[in-house]
């Protein structure tokens, strides 16, 4: 009788102090961290962009939560950078888990894109390091820093984590910002050329939007009415413009933050869906302007996402994972020798040869048998799957028509050594790109990897 007393009068207690008794059963908690990443200036941006850092037009952020429950905890982690390769990836990820003590396969970490942004893959720097090219992808000390800085914060974090009693789901279409970059010619040819700011072409800013995800969709942590973290997605390269010297997170990481100033309590996180060939090309002619203009209507997206947020009970975060092994590019310019050509030529400009490393860099994972893990993240009616690499438009909607059920958030830019990851479709339209590693069949081994784990085997 007495422990019964007890009981009843902390469950009072706990609702007298506007602390619900929900909240404190709830099997599941959160801790949501940020911290800066911005690159020094001098520094490289897009791996192999000739203008390096002149300016810090607005910071670049690394911004993650972890979700603690009866498993191991599961570390999300998304950056303003344009994308993390090979051994820097497991660096991330290894650092992550070492705080939040998990492992490796239950970090999720993702690039959002932006190209005023760094590209980072430790095994190509030590290959461009040995041909006197040093520090030229990416300054390898600043990237340390980087590691330790984010990992502080979420060891601070993780001492005050709030209890998660529900999941919010909410969508909403984004007006005139994607576009696909396919565009087909009067003569009926296909070309990949609608690029970020191809505007004021005519006949690219009036050609139709092509395939695309017209919807941006938030997924939120709530304990009871309290939000406390919002996750979201839109599939569109997050370019305006980029290129001359200006660091920024674009229009994307100005319409994060103006979405933060809304309500202090929640932290907001935004990442890029599978966005390969979609970029804001139609509408958007790479003036100052437009990355205003653009960063309002994602803005106004997320807010309306917010407003038409349906909540549920969080009673599942099951983690699933399957190894994903894409084929490499296999045009006879990618082979081993034919890369390793390049990064020892000294008359070759430094872009070629940051990209022969790159490649080369990816070779040497295949070869050593590491496979990319394709991990997604069971929340019951929602599903969070997180895609490698530059993956494209159509990945995300095949993963929604194999999850009809279910809210399916599609992140991209996971592992990114793959670059452009085309659909098979794509591939008979002839698409190709210096920043393509990734070869023929590999909408195949992708669909195989989906069907793992969007669905609980029994």
């Amino acid at each position: 009788m007495f422990l019964r007393n007890v009981v009843v009068f902390s469950l009072f207690a706990a609702c007298q102090l506007g602390k619900p008794a929900l909240a404190a059963e709830s099997a599941y908690r959160i801790a949501s961290f940020s911290a800066d990443v911005t690159i020094p200036l001098g520094h490289r941006c897009m791996g192999i962009l000739p203008t390096k850092a002149q300016t810090i037009d607005d910071p670049l952020e690394a911004n993650g939560f972890a979700l603690l429950g009866p498993d191991k905890p599961v570390v999300f982690l998304a950056l303003d950078w344009c994308e993390v390769r090979n051994g820097s990836y497991d660096q991330w990820r290894d650092a992550l888990a070492a705080t939040a003590g998990t492992t490796r396969e239950r970090v999720l970490v993702c690039a959002l894109h932006q190209h005023d942004a760094p590209v980072v893959d430790k095994g190509a720097q030590n290959l461009l390091d040995e041909v006197g090219l040093k520090g030229e992808l990416f300054d390898p000390a600043f990237h340390t820093q980087c590691i330790e800085r984010v990992q502080r914060a979420l060891a601070a974090s993780l001492k005050s984590p709030q209890a998660v009693t529900h999941v919010g789901i909410g969508q909403a279409k984004v007006e005139k910002v994607a576009s696909s970059r396919r565009v087909v010619a009067a003569d009926g040819r296909v070309n990949w050329n609608r690029y970020s700011a191809s505007g004021a072409d005519r006949f690219l800013s009036e050609a139709p939007e092509g395939e695309i995800d017209p919807y941006l969709k938030t997924i939120s942590f709530w304990q009871n009415d309290t939000p406390l973290v919002a996750l979201s997605a839109y599939a569109t390269h997050p370019m305006s413009y980029y290129g001359r010297g200006g660091v920024s997170a674009d229009f994307v990481g100005l319409a994060r933050r103006r979405r933060a100033r809304d309500d202090g309590r929640v932290a907001q996180i935004y990442v890029s869906g599978c966005s390969g060939d979609v970029t804001a090309g139609k509408y958007n002619d790479g003036t100052p302007l437009m990355r205003q203009l653009l960063a309002e209507r994602i803005y106004q997206a997320m807010k309306r996402a917010w407003e038409g947020t349906e909540r549920f009970p969080l009673e599942q975060a099951a983690l699933r994972s399957a190894p994903l092994e894409l084929p490499f590019h296999e045009g006879p310019e990618f082979s081993r020798s034919a890369l390793e050509t390049t990064l020892h030529d000294e008359q070759a400009a430094a872009g070629p040869r940051i990209l022969a490393a790159m490649g080369l860099s990816s070779l040497e994972r295949i070869a050593r048998g590491q496979p990319i893990d394709l991990p997604c993240l069971d929340l019951g009616r929602v599903k969070i799957v997180l895609f490698p690499g530059e993956t494209f438009v159509g990945y995300q909607l095949m993963a929604q028509r194999m999850a009809p059920g279910s809210f399916v958030l599609s992140i991209g830019y996971g592992e990114c050594w793959p670059g452009y990851v085309p659909t098979r479709a794509a591939f008979d339209d002839q698409f190709n790109h210096d920043w393509r590693w990734a070869g023929a069949g590999s909408e195949e081994r992708i669909h195989e990897a989906l069907e793992r784990v969007l669905h609980e085997k029994k």
